[in-house]
């Protein structure tokens, strides 16, 4: 079963989640979700060993313009 990546990113922008993991395999999904994601800029993905994927969100991005 396929996993829902807007579901995952609504729960890393809601503090459900801290992470969430991506494998090469999940990548094309997950970037039609990601695109279409509204906050997509704060969602930071960081590479793993062997292409795995592990995003979180950033609560302080565009907040150092005050």
């Amino acid at each position: 079963m396929a996993k829902d990546f807007t579901a995952l990113m609504n729960q890393l922008k809601d503090k459900q989640l801290s992470t969430f993991e991506v494998t090469p395999e999940e990548f094309p999904e997950f970037q039609k979700a990601f695109m279409a994601f509204d906050t997509r800029k704060r969602v930071i993905g960081q590479a793993e060993k062997g292409g795995k994927l592990i995003y979180h969100y950033d609560y302080e991005a565009g907040n150092s313009d005050q």
